[in-house]
């Protein structure tokens, strides 16, 4: 496969270019017509777009290829009985601007990654949740499957800031079997940490190696 042709397919995906990343990964298709994960990616950038029935076909085409595949099996439930994007109230999936605030925002390699099968039903831009506990802060799906933690530098500091009242919303930003990166944005400072930045200078770098597609 093209990997920096599917990374770039992935890219505009997260911006919400989703015809940009039609065409990506179409050509993608071309030298490999049957990859998995590039048909996933169409039948998502079509689902956003509206184009319900290019969408289903997709999954389907992925279903006939692999018939347990976790990503095809969700959306083709989800999608049943969905004739336009409107009828599907509750989306897990969301898009957002990965825009870069200095104090507020961080770009996470996460420790420890969990289980395949969880990480299975994940897609770049998936929202999830955060987690603080006695010693470590986890980041699990929205059903509370556990995907990694952060380290541990990052982990003490965050745990106080939740513990005083600062709120997070954290995005899948990549991911692959070996590494996933979260997007870590800061929704809401807390009066007791009001001149507290969630990242300061100390945290803007990578805080753990990254692997690539």
């Amino acid at each position: 496969m093209d990997y920096e042709l599917a990374q770039k397919a992935i890219s505009r995906a997260l911006a919400g270019d989703w015809k940009e990343a039609i065409e990506l990964n179409k050509k993608i298709l071309k030298s490999i017509p049957d990859d998995t994960d590039t048909l996933n990616r169409l039948a998502k950038a079509y689902f956003e777009l509206g184009c319900i029935k290019k969408a289903k076909a997709y999954s389907q085409k992925v279903l006939k290829i692999d018939p347990l595949n976790t990503i095809a099996t969700k959306s083709m439930s989800r999608w049943k009985n969905v004739r336009s994007v409107k009828e599907l109230p509750t989306r897990t999936s969301q898009v957002i601007d990965f825009i870069e605030e200095p104090g507020k925002t961080k770009l996470v390699s996460l420790l420890n990654i969990g289980d395949a099968k969880v990480l299975g039903r994940l897609n770049a831009g998936d929202e999830v949740q955060i987690f603080s506990h006695t010693h470590r802060v986890c980041i699990t799906t929205i059903d509370k499957k556990y995907i990694g933690r952060l380290p541990d530098d990052l982990s003490a500091r965050l745990r106080l800031l939740m513990k005083n009242g600062n709120t997070y919303q954290v995005f899948i930003k990549s991911l692959s079997p070996k590494s996933i990166k979260v997007f870590i944005k800061e929704l809401q400072r807390s009066k007791k940490s009001t001149k507290i930045p969630s990242f300061p200078l100390e945290f803007l770098g990578e805080t753990a190696p990254e692997n690539n597609f």
